[in-house]
């Protein structure tokens, strides 16, 4: 298997293992009216990340061996963005993928289609992004 077919099928591999970790949904009927039921960002992150970006969002997780560019180290967001999380940058690259190549490898994942298959409400996905994204911001380098 070549390099970068090792590296897709150990994303894939990570996906599927994540979502067997992530508690069935039912498609929800009450959208509007009940509150989100998202994991806290950290799960996310421990579930959908840490394969990569590593336990400590140091870029070394057990797959980025495997990658050909290393993913980033996720602590050092704000610091890359003028002292100030980029909230809507991370929310956009989770749910839709990276918008210009120096976010690091294309091997990066998309996680909006992921979560939709796993929760199939709108208003729980960007619950989820928006945890995953807080928690994010709670471990920048100071």
């Amino acid at each position: 298997m070549t390099r970068i077919g090792l590296s897709s099928g150990l994303l894939l591999l990570a996906a599927c293992l994540a979502m067997a970790q992530t508690p069935a949904k039912t498609p929800a009927t009450h959208a509007a009216t009940e509150p989100p039921d998202a994991a806290s960002g950290r799960q996310t992150y421990m579930s959908y990340c840490a394969s990569c970006h590593g336990e400590h969002l140091k870029g070394m997780g057990p797959a980025a061996s495997a990658m050909k560019t290393p993913p980033p180290d996720l602590t050092t967001l704000a610091k890359r963005h003028d002292g100030k999380f980029p909230y809507e940058y991370v929310g956009g690259v989770v749910r839709f993928g990276k918008p210009l190549s120096a976010h690091g490898s294309p091997d990066m994942p998309v996680w909006g289609p992921i979560f939709s298959m796993v929760d199939f409400n709108e208003v729980n996905i960007r619950q989820r992004i928006k945890n995953l994204c807080e928690f994010l911001a709670s471990q920048q380098e100071k």
